[in-house]
């Protein structure tokens, strides 16, 4: 199997953009490829068919390269739930909390999972498109490094570096990183591709000359800033929407812990729907609908919400009339208490127990559990006599049990031991559900945004898978374009063993 690897020179320089777009053109070439991150750290996931979970990342670049997600893609998932620790998931299933000093000495054996996913990788693809993660010129990240040069060297793969100049110091970000490295990882890199570039490119020209004559590497392309180019973000939280007939409001609270986001791209790419997501010192504002989203740390993410005086703002909203939706982790934190009882996400306690006070607003409790849910399911979803199938899937830790869940918002569910999932409440002003994945498909979103507001008039649904292929196209046809795909080509087939040099 041949190896890629994709490199930046900062966190968000466009690694997994770049990766996708190259497997889907490398599919339209006839290859049969891969993705492959060794170590990602992010809080949006997927589920794979086989119940494992890995980065959402990884999960789109599968998905451009036609084929099915599998835990081999992301051997490795940090999920942080603090700022020193993390979830490890290793081939897709939770291994243990750790902090940041433990997980250091834990890269070694991090290392041997990677490797395996890769050699299986190696049995059924041509090729492999690796995507790094930050950048390789952090100086105290580098011992025992498994997600950028570490891998590289280990499995003796050619690198491209990416650097975005729409930050500017884009000659520095390459010359820099460049000269941080070890003299064998700088053999590795093969050329250099510049991102999100605006303007003339005939002023850039004489930069392109000076930075392959300095490095003696070529330049392989130089990317446009692609408006309005909406994928499934890897970590960072897309929040600009583009409104142009405002008919329904949704307020989404931002928690510090939100996971899974990219549930809520069908709503904020459709123009009719003016979602926002309300930050740390505003206030949760008169709206048709607010969701609570999902969390990797609920407990903190709700003592968070009620310091911020969002419980009283969603108890306003419910007095006047307003729609209430809890997804995953924001379904919890509507119920009486939230239990820890082995101390999974918090120390805090009330009345002796390892507890937290919920929001109230239904008569359920949920306990934390060392084990984790994860499925990909399809059932019956059922809102003021609407019906329609709906597909998802969860990624939760605990247990929910209570009255309230004798009215389920969901139905028919094709894994699960009770058959339903969520609850609607009494007075209908209060849905949740442990299903991510609940807008993707526009007969979904009519029904909720029936419920919310029955004469809401939107006209126009987001199908996001359908958008999501059409994005990647033009992805593809850009890299296309504005990429040397034959020296790409030659890189990946070549190895390490390719000569760099300059090309104007």
């Amino acid at each position: 199997m041949k190896t890629l690897m994709i490199q930046g020179t900062t966190s968000d320089a466009g690694k997994s953009t770049i990766v996708a777009g190259l497997c889907r053109v490398f599919v339209n070439r006839g290859v049969k490829v891969a993705p492959f991150k060794p170590q990602n750290m992010a809080l949006n996931s997927a589920v794979t068919e086989d119940g494992g979970e890995i980065g959402r990342a990884q999960a789109l670049q599968a998905i451009a390269a036609n084929i099915q997600p599998r835990t081999d893609f992301n051997p490795i998932l940090l999920k942080p739930n603090s700022d020193t620790g993390a979830q490890v998931i290793v081939h897709g299933k939770a291994l243990s909390n750790m902090e940041a000093s433990s997980y250091h000495d834990y890269k070694k054996v991090a290392m041997e999972a990677v490797v395996e996913s890769h050699q299986r990788l190696a049995n059924e693809f041509d090729a492999l498109l690796v995507e790094g993660a930050g950048s390789p010129a952090e100086i105290n990240l580098r011992e025992h490094d498994i997600a950028n040069m570490g891998y590289a060297e280990k499995v003796d793969c050619p690198v491209i570096l990416v650097a975005d100049i729409d930050r500017g110091g884009v000659f520095a970000h390459l010359v820099g990183t460049l000269e941080l490295l070890s003299e064998s990882e700088q053999a590795r890199v093969k050329g250099f591709i510049i991102n999100r570039f605006r303007g003339d490119i005939k002023l850039l020209e004489s930069g392109l000359t000076w930075l392959e004559q300095h490095t003696g590497k070529p330049v392989l392309g130089v990317l446009p800033y692609l408006h309005d180019l909406a994928l499934d973000a890897e970590d960072a939280i897309a929040i600009e929407n583009n409104v142009s007939d405002s008919k329904i409001a949704i307020k989404i609270p931002l928690l510090p812990h939100i996971s899974n986001h990219t549930d809520f791209d069908a709503l904020r790419l459709n123009p009719e729907i003016d979602l926002t997501y309300v930050k740390m010192g505003e206030q949760i504002t008169q709206c048709d609908l607010i969701i609570i989203p999902g969390s990797k740390n609920v407990i903190a993410d709700l003592a968070f919400l009620k310091s911020q005086g969002w419980q009283d703002d969603i108890n306003r909203h419910l007095r006047y009339g307003g729609k209430i939706l809890g997804i995953c982790g924001g379904f919890q934190m509507l119920g009486q208490k939230i239990y820890d009882p082995d101390g999974i996400e918090s120390t805090i306690q009330e009345e002796g127990e390892r507890a937290i006070t919920g929001l109230a607003l239904a008569d359920f409790t949920t306990t934390l559990t060392t084990s984790k849910t994860l499925t990909q399911v399809t059932g019956q979803l059922t809102l003021m006599g609407k019906q329609c199938a709906v597909q998802g899937y969860e990624i939760h830790c605990g247990q929910s049990h209570g009255p309230a869940l004798d009215a389920p918002m969901i139905s028919d569910l094709s894994t699960g031991t009770h058959g339903s999932d969520g609850f609607i409440s009494q007075d209908n002003q209060i849905v949740a559900t442990y299903l991510h994945g609940l807008f993707d498909h526009s007969d979904v979103t009519n029904v909720v945004l029936n419920w919310v507001n029955e004469r809401h008039g939107v006209q126009t649904n987001i199908d996001i898978n359908q958008h999501r292929e059409g994005q990647l196209n033009r992805l593809a046809d850009v890299c296309q374009q504005h990429l040397k795909m034959n020296e790409i080509e030659h890189i990946l087939q070549a190895g390490v063993t390719t000569t760099s040099k300059a090309h104007n």
